[in-house]
């Protein structure tokens, strides 16, 4: 019985229908498509009250602290964050202020944001990217942004959307396929 990839994924998207939770869970789909994996989902609107004020790891509830322990053990990461002022959410930015700056040297980390329009597409290499290469995780090279012309509600409408998607986690499996398998051998 191989050893099913431990995925966590956060969702930055601070309501509910979110186009950036839509794009987390076709990103995820894809992933299990291509390996078995075991999800840990984070929704930022759904926790967000409960850990907004807190200034350190010791203040916020239980149920956040498993989380983030889950985000620090994961074998990969998938993240995605609307765009607000040319930035992902700063609820975003805070659930990663309490995650332990080594806990994801090497991971693999997919990155992914939604925004009003094209003007934001640079927010992967220009706020993503930085803060998990300040964590020395590994980004992995293909990142994906959808704009809301790529929705038709809160589906995925536009087929280069969709082939983006697949490009990524295509570029993502050898990435992630190689962390898999040193897990298998290191368990065996």
């Amino acid at each position: 019985m191989s050893k099913k990839l431990k995925v966590v994924a956060v969702s930055g998207g601070l309501q509910r229908p979110s186009r950036t939770l839509v794009l987390i869970e076709q990103l995820l789909a894809e992933l299990g498509d291509a390996l078995p994996i075991e999800i840990h989902l984070i929704e930022l609107g759904e926790i967000g009250p409960r850990f907004g004020g807190a200034l350190h790891r010791s203040q916020v509830p239980a149920d956040i602290e498993a989380h983030l322990k889950a985000i620090e053990t994961a074998d990969l990461l998938v993240v995605a964050s609307p765009v607000y002022r040319a930035s992902f959410t700063g609820l975003f930015k805070h659930l990663f202020d309490f995650v332990h700056h080594e806990a994801l040297i090497d991971v693999p980390v997919l990155l992914a944001a939604t925004g009003g329009s094209d003007r934001h597409a640079l927010v992967i290499e220009h706020q993503l990217r930085p803060l998990f290469s300040f964590f020395q995780a590994r980004t992995l090279p293909i990142g994906v942004y959808a704009t809301e012309t790529d929705f038709q509600g809160y589906e995925i409408s536009n087929p280069a959307l969709r082939e983006r998607i697949a490009l990524a986690v295509e570029r993502a499996v050898p990435w992630v396929g190689e962390r898999r398998l040193q897990a298998v051998t290191l368990a065996a």
